[in-house]
């Protein structure tokens, strides 16, 4: 069972791993963690089938623990997110939620599903999600019968309606743009947006379907975005792509795929050209080009990968920003710091209103090669042992590699006077990730093949 219990969230498969009696007792010890900050939580949930019966085994735990759960039905993650920084009308008053859980499988294929957790406006993870793994297997002989006593929220209306206003300038204009939904949960959120702000686009698959029939929700794997670069080439100009529950987007021209650190070195620019010098967090994957371009007019941070890290960091240091290569992106300017692909686009569509051109802005950014996300099979018991074999093999040939730095705040960059190369232990599946970037092909492929003869000796030391 340990399994599901993730540095991020708890996620596994529906039936299976979250059966009714596990996520019973995930309700129940969770809601007794709500409890300690206060009395209501919001329950929300993505497209998937199953979704709503996860829901109603989650509720039960939660009521069992006393907590008065605010119900916001089918919507995107970042609307479970967007209740935890507003206030709902209950029994005449005002109130704040205290946590939040969003049912949702994310990326992931659709016989997956499990929980993305906030609790006092702040990511539950890691080691707190690890310890509510170990009571929830210690309490196993705990029965929680079946109640599902909700007060249902106008969750969806109310994040339409903030977003509606923040953007009202947007109103009538058209960028000749195609959105994919992939039949996850962000269709629900953008569609009434569109009509709200009069702003016309090409829709595709924007209808909830836990079965995804056209193609699978993640838009950082180029297969998912073949139909709307189809779409693009027969005369629009710009496309955007969103993954199962809305917090993950791609921002496509006809041109180019503007990934997610490339566009947080845009958005600085832009909050640059406003008057401000912001400080920008990345995480170790993000392209050389964006942490220098930002420190030129602002701070660029590095840290950790993951939405979690990337979050309590943001909140920690006031930045104004936080990006990963994967499209989540994390605005604290003007918002609430948490990840909102649907936002995104809205600030992206303001640019292109200003006259922002993303494919001329793109093609004055320096020339390097990189490769996308590469996994490397292991195992969850070998993966970070993989990684510590790593470090003692980079810090005893540093020299002879003619290796500048190595940063280890999650796995190892290794920085070479013309690249550099990441391996790092995924958090969420046993594999590891490895990225590469430098300034010449011949520079590239010599790296790349450098550390992943590294990987290999590393993995027989461990073996």
């Amino acid at each position: 069972m340990q399994h599901i219990f993730r540095e991020y969230d708890i996620r596994g498969v529906f039936g299976e791993d979250l059966n009714e009696k596990t996520v019973k007792l995930i309700g129940y010890f969770l809601g007794k963690k709500i409890k300690e900050k206060g009395d209501y939580a919001v329950v929300t949930y993505d497209a998937r089938t199953h979704s709503p019966t996860l829901s109603d085994w989650l509720v039960s735990g939660l009521n069992a623990a006393e907590v008065i759960v605010l119900h916001g039905g089918l919507v995107p993650t970042p609307v479970n997110y967007f209740c935890n920084f507003n206030t709902f009308r209950v029994d005449g008053k005002e109130i704040m939620p205290s946590g939040g859980i969003q049912i949702t499988g994310s990326h992931n294929p659709p016989e997956y599903n499990g929980f993305k957790i906030t609790i006092d406006q702040l990511p539950f993870y890691g080691e707190d999600i690890y310890s509510l793994g170990r009571e929830v297997e210690k309490n196993g002989d705990i029965a929680i019968s079946t109640e599902t006593d909700v007060i249902e929220i106008p969750a969806l209306e109310k994040y339409v309606e903030y977003l509606a206003r923040e953007f009202a300038s947007l109103e009538g204009f058209d960028p000749k743009m195609a959105i994919d939904c992939g039949n996850g949960a962000a269709g629900v959120a953008i569609e009434p947006l569109l009509e709200r702000l009069k702003i016309p686009a090409r829709k595709l698959y924007f209808e909830p379907d836990g079965t995804f029939p056209n193609h699978h929700p993640d838009p950082s794997e180029e297969e998912n975005l073949e139909d709307l670069k189809k779409v693009l080439e027969k005369g629009l100009n710009y496309g955007f792509a969103f993954d199962g529950d809305g917090d993950r987007i791609a921002f496509l021209s006809r041109k180019h795929n503007f990934k997610g650190d490339i566009l947080a070195l845009f958005f600085a620019e832009e909050m640059a050209r406003e008057g401000k010098r912001p400080t920008v967090i990345g995480e170790v994957k993000c392209s050389q080009i964006m942490y220098d371009g930002i420190d030129g007019i602002g701070k660029a941070i590095m840290h950790k990968t993951g939405h979690s890290n990337l979050k309590v960091l943001l909140k920690e240091t006031g930045a104004d920003l936080a990006a990963e290569v994967s499209g989540h992106i994390f605005f604290n300017d003007r918002y609430f710091g948490y990840d909102d692909a649907i936002y995104t686009m809205f600030r992206i569509l303001e640019m292109l209103r200003n006259g922002f051109d993303f494919d001329a802005e793109y093609e004055k950014l320096p020339v390097l090669y990189s490769t996308d996300e590469i996994k490397v099979k292991t195992t969850d018991q070998k993966k970070f042992a993989i990684i510590d074999a790593l470090k003692k093999i980079l810090n005893a040939k540093r020299s002879e590699l003619g290796i500048r730095d190595i940063v280890t705040i999650d796995g190892v960059r290794v920085i070479f006077g013309d690249g550099w190369g990441l391996v790092r232990a995924s958090n969420t599946t046993p594999i590891l990730v490895t990225r590469f970037e430098a300034v010449s092909p011949e520079a590239l492929e010599r790296i790349q093949k450098l550390l992943n003869d590294l990987i290999d000796e590393a993995k027989d030391a461990v073996d």
